[in-house]
């Protein structure tokens, strides 16, 4: 589908009937102040259709804090700015698949190699 208006009629058909959560469950992290900074700025904005990209840019990390239902809620706005090329720093590519493939870095430093991998079949905090 080569036609962004496409795209974009599709993105209101899959999310438009998805209904504001509320300020209370639009936050899916309790850990550090970062979630509560990133997904705060959201409290209250029930359309998600009238946020601005420079907004969406401004919070580009709050995707990776919101609860599956305030993903779900804000999701399409990061979806339809992305596809009218109107985002700077988000990026909902990341959000909607990072961690489904293996990845690694090797690194030698002082005769040793070090190798950090990432994504599906390695958790991100193991002592968890």
């Amino acid at each position: 589908m080569r036609d962004p208006d496409a795209v974009i009629q599709k993105i209101h058909s899959a999310f438009g009937a998805n209904e504001y959560p509320g300020d209370a469950y639009l936050r899916g992290s309790f850990e550090g102040c970062e979630p509560y900074d990133e997904v705060g700025a959201f409290v209250g904005k029930r359309d998600w259709s009238a946020l601005e990209p420079e907004f969406l840019d401004g919070h580009y990390s709050a995707p990776s804090f919101f609860s599956e239902a305030g993903l779900r809620f804000f999701l399409p706005a990061f979806m339809v700015a992305d596809v009218r090329g109107m985002l700077k720093t988000a990026d909902p590519v990341f959000h909607l698949t990072y961690g489904f493939s293996d990845n690694s870095l090797e690194d030698s430093r002082g005769g040793q190699v070090f190798v950090r991998s990432w994504g599906k079949s390695s958790l991100i905090t193991p002592r968890r």
